[in-house]
């Protein structure tokens, strides 16, 4: 959606602050012995405590708090009792409230105590992207502006972007226009106006970037079995540079 009034403004930033809170609290639950049912029953309870609704549970279909994604599990993890957290585990949390009907989407990736060089290049390289997108969220770009960012950036350090699936625009619904995909070409695709709230993603891959679906039907994994780094950022279009209502930059990646 196109932010037009004070009052939504001010909303939004409410709504990205607690939703803030909420991700940071569950990454710091990211430890060895954990179950990702566990993060996700957290994640509920939190929602709760600050009186929000968790916004994927009204994705159809969809019965949980959280999206937790493990290593080669890219995007759309479900949490489960079996899976529990190892030392060196690649932990992707996206996470999103609805906060008097404005909905939140973020994700950040989480290490378990330790990283090794390989995977600690990924998530570099992972969050540059992202970030190198979040840059050019300036009005007057394109969407294929911030496409070119994440590709080049990815493909830069060896890696590549998943292409399936997009950065959106974000407001009243989890989803809106317009679409961002983690490629393009500069001066493409739809052009960005100030006041747009959109939400930045990228998915970098340690292989080629094709995925399967896992028998769940949700959970999607690179083909080869590479690992993957997911960083998303909401943020508001503004004329001279954008303004990050999610700015998770100093966060820790290394959860011991």
């Amino acid at each position: 959606m196109t932010i037009k009034k004070p009052k939504e403004e001010k909303l939004i930033r409410e709504a990205a602050d607690i939703s803030m809170k909420i991700l940071f609290e569950l990454g710091q639950n990211v430890k060895k012995g954990a179950k990702t049912i566990d993060i996700d029953n957290l994640a509920g309870e939190l929602c709760r405590e600050y009186k929000v609704k968790p916004a994927f549970k009204n994705v159809s279909g969809y019965d949980y708090n959280t999206c937790i994604s493990i290593n080669d599990e890219i995007l759309h993890g479900i949490p489960n009792q079996k899976e529990v957290l190892k030392i060196g585990d690649l932990v992707k949390i996206d996470f999103g409230i609805i906060y008097k009907k404005f909905h939140t989407d973020h994700c950040w990736t989480f290490a378990v105590e330790q990283v090794s060089k390989r995977d600690m290049k990924l998530l570099k390289a992972s969050r540059e992207a992202t970030e190198n997108a979040v840059e050019k969220a300036i009005s007057g770009n394109f969407t294929g502006d911030l496409g070119y960012e994440m590709n080049k950036t990815a493909r830069k350090n060896g890696y590549n972007t998943v292409k399936e699936y997009v950065g959106h625009g974000i407001g009243k619904n989890l989803h809106e226009d317009p679409e961002i995909p983690s490629y393009g070409q500069r001066g493409t695709g739809e052009l960005l106006e100030d006041g747009m709230i959109i939400c930045v993603e990228c998915q970098v891959v340690d292989g080629s970037g094709r995925t399967k679906i896992s028998p769940n039907g949700w959970t999607v994994k690179s083909l080869e079995g590479g690992k993957a780094g997911m960083y998303e950022y909401m943020v508001i279009v503004r004329d001279k540079e954008p303004e990050v209502l999610t700015p998770m930059f100093d966060w820790p990646v290394i959860i011991k």
